[in-house]
């Protein structure tokens, strides 16, 4: 029995040592839980966007979802607070999304700059790497448009299968 309690004890402290490993050299600092804003008008149309463009190639439209939508929003504050745009803490997004929407696939677009839904989405179809996101096998995502203290936009966009 007390062979087994050990056991027990040395799989929980192998657990809780390397939960916090990840794939890449990043912090995991930046914390993973969001706020889930209402969606601007921008956002929507960016929504509207990208699911017309599917339709219009024979894809399935992909559907929203609120922990989409915080991560996206949680990422899009980093990039205003750190002034850049990047991808950076994208395994904890991703790790975040597995854990607790499902996701067996994330994908992720950022932006910078564009002032309105039309601009964003036609840049990202024109970039081969952000059009294969969205054109890609999802089911779901979420997009995040804030301003900056000087009005300029950054965007967050998140897809997920599940």
């Amino acid at each position: 029995m007390n062979r087994l309690i050990n056991l027990l004890c040395l799989v929980l402290l192998l657990s809780f040592s390397t939960a916090c490993s990840s794939d890449s050299d990043e912090d995991f600092d930046v914390p993973v839980a969001a706020t889930i804003p209402a969606s601007k008008t921008i956002e929507i149309e960016i929504l509207e966007l990208i699911n017309a463009h599917r339709i219009n190639l024979g894809l399935n439209t992909l559907s929203d979802n609120p922990l989409v939508k915080g991560q996206a929003y949680s990422h899009t504050e980093y990039m205003i607070q750190d002034n850049e745009i990047s991808h950076d803490y994208f395994y904890s997004r991703e790790n975040y999304l597995v854990q607790h929407a499902g996701a067996l696939r994330v994908g992720e677009n950022v932006a910078y700059g564009f002032t309105n839904a039309e601009a964003v989405v036609k840049a990202w179809i024109a970039s081969d790497g952000h059009r294969a996101n969205i054109e890609g096998d999802f089911t779901n995502f979420e997009i995040s448009a804030e301003q900056n203290s000087l009005g300029q936009w950054f965007y967050t966009n998140i897809f997920i299968k599940k």
